[in-house]
């Protein structure tokens, strides 16, 4: 098999402003990847970029992804470790547009085993339940908006904070006062204290029943996360400080952290992650599945690695759900309320709108 065609598309996908502590994001800045074969198996590729967060944009990833594109002509599919090494080759990190890549081989192999991708990756069907992300806001309106979520069937909601500690507190303890004592509540500070402050916030907020709270701090206090660990009585889950399986190996000697946050946006896609989840699996820490602001297109793969493995325990697989105008994306996963579920057809199972890619700028390699 050959690939004989890579289409380019500048993605954008129209949102809510949706804020966390880093920034606010607008719109959706993703970007496609289509792969077309010489036995016409098409395979599709979607990144979110979040400049805040990995440092590439919607503009960088289109081109990067130009820059690639040309190297994989007439090469092997189905060779997906080769074609990666090849990116890799070519430009170290650009892990968000990668990891398009990453996604279309897996969608080819896929389809070309004639299986959905997730027993493709040696997984089964299994529960999946989200939880639901509140961007951050007044602490009031952040609990009007939680209980909303709560009555519409939500039993795990996820918290942005930390812009300002100690109001982050009085979000908490209103959020809880408002959801009651059976909701789940998870906690992700996206770098925004300092190790005081998290080592302050977290000792406050550990009476108010938090399963965890992502990445608390800035990435250059890691060497900071193992004190940290070590005296919060809420968990530790690392996310912007483990983009590699390197990373993961380094957090867990350290006792930096006890639980990982896996997004192909960071990584690189299902390659990497696959290595990710084997280092965690090795020395018993538990994953989650998150995502930027993907399309269902991805979310749809994300779905399917995580009924291929069975040390993903949490799913942060709402972003289609946060605030999204669009729905570009026809098949994939369906949501029932929160629960997720995906059909058995062969790959990842989604597809574009035809009408939506016609809007979209494009570019074609040949």
């Amino acid at each position: 098999m050959k690939i004989t065609q890579i289409e380019i598309y500048r993605f954008s996908i129209p949102m809510e402003p949706f804020v966390i502590a880093t920034g606010t994001m607008d719109y959706a800045q993703n970007t496609l990847i289509k792969i077309t074969t010489n036995n016409n198996i098409i395979g599709y590729g979607e990144c979110s970029a979040f400049p805040m967060i990995v440092g590439e944009t919607q503009d960088t990833c289109l081109a990067m992804a130009k820059y690639f594109a040309p190297m994989w002509i007439g090469k092997n599919p189905l060779e997906i470790p080769e074609r990666m090494d090849e990116l890799h080759a070519m430009a170290a990190g650009n892990g968000t547009i990668k990891s398009a890549f990453d996604m279309a081989l897996f969608d080819i192999a896929a389809k070309n085993a004639e299986l959905p991708l997730y027993k493709f990756l040696g997984g089964t069907q299994k529960s999946v339940t989200t939880d639901m992300t509140i961007g951050i806001g007044k602490a009031d309106e952040m609990a009007e908006l939680a209980k909303k979520y709560v009555s519409q069937g939500c039993t795990i909601l996820k918290i942005k904070l930390g812009k300002d500690v100690h109001e982050d507190i009085v979000r908490i303890e209103k959020i809880r006062t408002a959801v009651g004592p059976d909701i789940k509540i998870r906690l992700d500070a996206n770098q925004g204290w300092s190790f005081d402050d998290a080592l302050y916030g977290l000792g406050e907020m550990g009476k108010y029943d938090i399963e965890f709270c992502e990445q608390p701090m800035r990435t250059w206090y890691d060497d900071l996360l193992p004190e940290l660990c070590a005296n919060s009585p809420i968990k530790i889950m690392a996310d912007e400080s483990c983009y590699l399986h390197h990373d993961a190996r380094k957090l867990i000697n350290a006792q930096a952290t006890d639980y990982i946050n896996i997004k192909f946006a960071k990584c690189g896609g299902i390659l990497e992650a696959i290595k990710i989840l084997d280092v965690a699996t090795q020395h018993g820490v538990k994953c989650m599945m998150g995502g930027m602001l993907e399309s269902r297109l991805a979310a749809s793969a994300f779905l399917h690695l995580s009924l291929a493995s069975p040390n993903i325990h949490f799913y942060d697989m709402d972003t289609c759900m946060l605030g999204h105008l669009v729905d570009p994306i026809e098949g994939g996963l369906t949501y029932s309320g929160y629960d997720l579920s995906i059909s058995e057809a062969p790959g990842i199972g989604a597809t574009v709108k035809e009408e939506f890619l016609q809007v979209c700028e494009k570019w074609v390699v040949m």
